[in-house]
């Protein structure tokens, strides 16, 4: 059968996937797959064959129908770890990196002062907020919790031999003897209004479980349970950060505002300067 260097191959791939938000990298990532190397060793590759060829051909097919890259390749990228992705499980994005890096950062200064910090990733999903933490910050005491069983066992998959303490559970029961110890809560929870549903892409709405991205007619519901739960977790001066909805940048920290648990409540953009998370401390 006929073979193909892996130049002309990305070219032709590239051009197929035009409609794609980023067709260089997502033919460099499913060639890779199919080669079974590192997209950064693909120059190593002298040929593709005809038989990679066609399970590469039928890869794109699925990519134009809407499939995400990461259930086509069964990982996604998130910081410095990789993760074991696939349905039943939200897809970490690179939004939540810098809410990510706000808490390592903070972690890090706990760290400094001789700590060894307690944190809890509430909604852990893939586990990939928590497994960042753990490789980034070791020295952390990291807890994790995910109400969905699919997402859970995707989750403890990826969590093994980091050291997280993971449960399946709502965040609402999880942890009970931290009460009071936390030093840091971070969450990436549903967050998506009922209403805006028709807006959402149908590559979001098909793929991604609806328990990871609803959350009531404004959005809000799992981070007015949050603005709660992560009072009662932190000892009084810890910290918070909670993702949400490029639209809710007024209205997820007023979440927190009208509960009275909380001080210094800020939000922050992510790298695109869109509104994507807020932090506040407890009173």
């Amino acid at each position: 059968m006929r073979s193909t260097s892996p130049t002309v191959v990305l070219a032709e791939t590239t051009r197929t996937l035009a409609e794609s938000t980023s067709p260089a990298a997502e033919a460099r990532i499913l060639l890779a797959h199919v080669l079974e190397v590192e997209p950064s060793r693909l120059v190593l590759v002298d040929l593709v064959t005809q038989a990679q060829r066609d399970e590469l051909a039928a890869l794109v097919a699925r990519r134009l129908a809407g499939t995400p890259i990461q259930h086509l390749t069964g990982r996604a990228w998130f910081r410095t770890v990789s993760l074991e992705v696939g349905p039943g499980v939200f897809v970490p994005r690179p939004e939540t990196e810098v809410m990510t890096g706000w808490v390592i950062d903070t972690l890090a200064r706990l760290v400094d002062q001789g700590r060894e910090p307690i944190v809890v990733d509430a909604c852990t999903g893939s586990g990939a907020i928590a497994k960042a933490l753990a490789a980034e910050v070791p020295a952390a005491r990291v807890h994790a919790c995910e109400l969905s069983e699919e997402a859970h066992e995707h989750a403890r998959r990826n969590l093994l031999g980091t050291g997280v303490d993971l449960v399946c559970a709502d965040f609402a029961d999880a942890f009970t003897e931290l009460s009071g110890q936390v030093d840091v809560v971070v969450s990436n929870p549903p967050y998506i209004p009922l209403e805006a549903w028709e807006s959402v892409t149908a590559e979001v709405r098909d793929h991604d479980p609806a328990m990871a991205l609803w959350s009531g007619d404004d959005g809000l519901d799992a981070i007015r349970g949050l603005a709660v739960r992560a009072a009662e977790w932190l000892r009084p001066g810890g910290l918070v950060a909670v993702e949400h909805a490029e639209v809710q940048r007024e209205s997820a920290p007023a979440v927190f505002v009208t509960n009275g648990r909380w001080t210094e409540i800020r939000d922050h953009n992510d790298l695109a300067d869109r509104p994507r998370f807020l932090t506040a401390r407890r009173r």
